[in-house]
C-alpha cells in the first residue's frame, strides 16, 4: 500500500506469514505487541499513537498493520478470518525472533489476543484486553455502525460520536482525517470485504469457546469504558469472570477509545501491570 513516505503512520516493513507488513518497532527490553481495533481507515498508529513513547521507555513496542488493514499486504483471495489474522500476528512474533512477548488487544484485536494466548499460550508472557471482543454478545448497533461503514463525512462524524465520550475530542478535523484516511486507495475495499451483513456472525466468528477461556492460564488485564457504545461492557464483564487471573478496570465516562480517552491512565494501568512480570522475571 503506498503512503506518503514522511507520514507517521509508515514504520518498517517486515515479511510476516508470508505477507508485507507495516509495522512499528520502538524501544528496548522485553517485547509488547499491540493489536489493533478493526475501525475503518485504521492503522496501527491511529490507535496506539498516544501509548506507544510512553511504553517504549521501558519496553520494545511492536505495533502492525494487520493483514488488510493500514500499509500491510491484502490477501489476494480476500478471506479473512480469526485464524487466519492470529497466524499474521504469529507471524510477526517469528519474523522479528520474539519468542514471548506481552499483548495487547484492543476490540477486534482484542478478540484476536485472547485467541492467540488460547491457541499459542507459550507466546504470551500477560494479555490485555481493552474494549474487546471475544465473546459472543448480541451485535450492538454502535458495531453495526463500525462495520457497515460506508465512506463519506457525514458518516465519519457520526461514527466519531459513537466512539468517544467526551465530544470535545471529536470534531470535524478528525473526522475530515479519518474520512480521507478511510478513502485511501484499497483500504474500504478490503475493509467492506471483512465484515459483510449479516454482522452478528463476526462477532461469533471472533469468539473463543468458554472452556478455551476459563482454561487461560495468562495474568490478564481487561480494561473497559462505562459508556462504551460499540463494545458492551458486558462482554468484559464476562471475560473477568471467565479468566481465572484476571483484573478489570472500567474507566467511567470513557467510550470506545479508552487508550486515546484516558491515554496516561491506560499508559500507566498497563506499565504497572507489566512492570509486575518484568519484576518477577528479572
Amino acid at each position: 500500500m503506498n503512503a506518503p513516505q514522511q507520514s507517521p503512520e509508515i514504520g518498517r516493513e517486515i515479511l510476516a506469514a508470508g505477507y508485507r507488513t507495516n509495522l512499528h518497532d520502538q524501544g528496548e527490553g522485553f517485547p509488547v505487541l499491540l493489536i489493533h481495533g478493526s475501525g475503518p481507515g485504521v492503522t496501527a498508529w491511529a490507535n496506539w499513537r498516544g501509548i506507544v513513547p510512553q511504553l517504549a521507555q521501558t519496553r520494545r513496542v511492536v505495533a502492525p498493520d494487520m493483514l488488510g488493514f493500514g500499509y500491510s499486504d491484502r490477501p489476494a483471495d480476500g478471506r479473512y478470518h480469526q485464524q487466519r489474522w492470529v497466524e499474521h500476528a504469529i507471524g510477526v512474533l517469528d519474523a522479528l525472533g520474539i519468542q514471548q512477548a506481552d499483548i495487547v488487544g484492543n476490540s477486534f484485536g482484542g478478540g484476536l489476543a485472547l485467541a492467540l494466548a488460547i491457541r499459542h499460550p507459550e507466546r504470551v508472557r500477560r494479555l490485555v484486553l481493552m474494549g474487546s471482543v471475544g465473546v459472543s454478545f448480541p451485535i450492538t448497533p454502535g458495531l453495526d455502525a463500525v462495520w457497515g461503514y460506508e465512506p463519506s463525512f457525514a458518516s465519519m462524524r457520526r461514527l466519531m460520536d459513537v466512539f468517544a465520550y467526551d465530544r470535545n475530542l471529536v470534531n470535524d478535523e478528525l473526522a475530515e482525517l479519518r474520512y480521507q484516511a478511510s478513502i485511501r486507495p484499497g483500504f474500504q475495499e478490503s475493509f467492506a470485504q471483512m465484515f459483510p451483513a449479516p454482522r452478528q456472525r463476526w462477532v461469533d466468528g471472533l469468539a473463543s469457546d468458554e472452556a478455551d477461556i476459563r482454561a487461560l492460564p495468562h495474568e490478564t488485564l481487561v480494561i473497559h469504558g462505562r459508556e462504551d457504545q460499540v463494545i458492551p461492557l458486558a462482554a468484559s464483564l464476562t471475560l473477568a469472570e471467565w479468566i481465572a487471573r484476571a483484573q478489570l478496570h472500567v474507566f467511567g465516562q470513557c467510550g470506545h477509545w479508552t487508550q486515546i480517552e484516558h491515554a496516561e491512565r491506560f499508559a500507566r494501568l498497563v506499565e504497572n501491570f507489566l512492570a509486575e512480570a518484568d519484576a518477577l522475571h528479572s
